[in-house]
């Protein structure tokens, strides 16, 4: 490791916590996106909920990259 690789770890830690800010939105508009949605669902909604996924997904891996440059990689949660 370069001392410019963490020179600076209060930026890893404010990229994390921004990371996760954006991760809860991700999953916040979800939730309101599900509480409306129709019984009903058109092409219009599948669309919509493709998208809403898609940010959720990229903020969660996000929001793990940068978990990771703080040294918290943990291996799976799932139960085996």
């Amino acid at each position: 490791m370069t001392d410019t690789e963490h020179a600076r770890p209060d930026d890893d830690r404010r990229t994390a916590r921004r990371a996760a800010e954006a991760a809860t939105a991700a999953a916040r508009d979800l939730e309101s996106f599900l509480r409306t949605l129709p019984e009903t669902a058109d092409p219009s909604h599948v669309a919509e909920y493709a998208n809403l996924l898609s940010r959720d997904e990229r903020a969660r891996a996000d929001r793990q990259a940068a978990v990771d440059r703080l040294g918290l990689t943990i291996g799976s949660i799932e139960s085996g």
